[in-house]
């Protein structure tokens, strides 16, 4: 293939070329699991070994994509742009990555998944400038399960070259070795066409996320494994131990002394690590402190919980903006609903203070990825002392988070994973703004300061990104959650 590449169009399928792995299994598990429930995902599992040992490949598809998308909303369907990213992301092989980049147009053709699933990722995070995949029947605004017939796949895709090729004047294919059909209509409409073996793929490397066109900021689903046969299967043996896990890790946590709670959640696979500065050490053990304020970055819900746990204290207390009401009731420690009024809010979260400790999450809303959103500053006008605190948990199988979903349900999938794990830093105190700020200006850089120290200590990127930006690119709205 010719180095400069600048001028040409590159056509590439997807499944056969720019992704590591020949199985859809994985994608259309997920759809079925994130957009249509347990049952249909586990329906899917259990119909797998048919569609691998005794259909053929394009019936298995059909299969897959019937059980997957049936009776979903087209509305509601937001796993195309919110789940399947992440997931298609992990699966780009480099090598072909890099030939992806140097095509002066990129075309991406698929004929199994269906447009739904793979715009998103291929506009939004591969710059892909056309799209070619098959459309889903829908009728009264569900999808029925079929695509469209692949003859009229064929004709979009003739159509398309042909411009091409008067466009640029040179057209390129990238597909698979294997597949007769793709081979076929690939040498009919490209004037080039390279062939990727599957033994290629299987020494390609995967994309790293520092070489990702367009930072992978947020994603959602509950999902934190890839559903490949094998984890799908370990993840439904783990279910029911899990549900089990979870109502005794939740009821230890509401109904048990600190002190009892500890050990026995130690032992039913929770990890607690904390590190205490020396000096946050001294404020946090003086005899003369009233409250403290903990300003935190916002990983689960849980966050406030262990920073309580840390401490040893059941009486600290959080704010949050839009936390359940099953939630509310279920928290064992003190929550107050903020209003979003400046002045009101800094009055509580002041009244607050004087009860005892309090625990802030300035960024807002949680973000699974490596990076800190914007700060807000209210919480640097309340006290003389803040305490950073940098807090990190990592998923296993499930997400303790959602953008879409029930909140409700936030802490219980925490608590389903095996090993429910928690590292909390606490870091050097800050200062905080109670004089007269004329400007305005300090507020912002101690909420700056503080953001900086946290991403020091956790090696995270900070953003100007806020819960806006978040809930427009996962949920469509401005971050409202329904009150369950």
């Amino acid at each position: 293939m010719a180095s400069d590449l600048s001028r040409d169009t590159l056509i590439f399928n997807l499944e056969r070329s720019l992704l590591k792995s020949d199985s859809l299994f994985p994608y259309f598990m997920l759809v079925a699991f994130e957009a249509g429930g347990v049952i249909r995902s586990f329906i899917l599992f259990i119909l797998y070994p048919l569609i691998t040992l005794m259909l053929s490949h394009e019936m298995g598809v059909k299969v897959m994509v019937m059980v997957s998308f049936f009776g979903i909303k087209k509305d509601g369907f937001r796993a195309g742009g919110a789940v399947l990213p992440k997931h298609f992301l992990e699966d780009v092989g480099l090598e072909m990555f890099k030939v992806l980049r140097k095509g002066g147009k990129r075309i991406v053709v698929s004929y199994d998944l269906p447009q739904v699933m793979i715009e998103g990722f291929l506009r939004d995070y591969l710059e892909v400038e056309v799209v070619v995949g098959r459309e889903m029947k829908v009728v009264g605004d569900y999808y029925l399960g079929i695509m469209e017939d692949k003859t009229k796949h064929d004709l979009v895709f003739d159509d398309l070259v042909r411009k091409e090729k008067l466009n640029t004047g040179r057209v390129i294919g990238i597909t698979s070795y294997n597949t007769s059909l793709h081979r076929y209509l690939f040498s009919q409409f490209c004037q080039e066409i390279y062939f990727v073996k599957r033994s290629d793929k299987r020494t390609w490397q995967t994309l790293p996320k520092s070489q990702y066109p367009k930072p992978l900021f947020f994603h959602d689903g509950r999902l934190a494994i890839r559903p490949t046969p094998m984890n799908t299967l370990a993840l439904f043996m783990w279910g029911p131990f899990a549900v089990l896990a979870a109502a005794a890790r939740l009821f230890v946590s509401l109904c048990i002394p600190y002190t009892l709670s500890i050990p026995i959640l130690c032992f039913s696979g929770c990890r607690l690590t904390f590190e205490i500065d020396e000096v946050s050490s001294q404020k946090l053990n003086s005899s003369e402190r009233k409250g403290c304020l903990f300003a935190c970055n916002h990983r689960t819900l849980l966050d406030p919980l262990y920073v309580g746990f840390s401490l040893k204290k059941k009486n600290i207390k959080t704010v949050t903006y839009s936390l359940s009401r099953v939630s509310e009731i279920l928290a064992p420690i003190k929550t107050v609903r903020l209003t979003r009024d400046r002045v009101s809010d800094g009055q509580a979260m002041k009244k607050l203070l004087t009860e005892g400790d309090l625990v802030v999450c300035p960024e807002g809303t949680t973000c699974r990825e490596p990076y800190l959103l914007r700060f807000s500053p209210l919480f640097a006008e309340i006290s003389d002392v803040i305490v950073p605190v940098a807090v990190t948990s990592p998923a296993t199988f499930f997400y303790g988070t959602t953008a879409s979903g029930l909140k409700a349900f936030d802490p219980l999938f925490f608590l389903m994973d095996p090993y429910p794990t928690y590292t909390v830093q606490f870091l050097d105190p800050v200062s905080g703004v109670t004089c007269q700020d004329p400007d305005g200006k300090l507020k912002f850089e101690v909420a700056n300061h503080v953001q900086s120290a946290i991403g020091k200590a956790l090696d995270f990127e900070c953003t100007n990104l806020t819960r806006k930006d978040k809930y427009l690119i996962l949920a469509g709205n401005n971050g409202v959650v329904k009150k369950n």
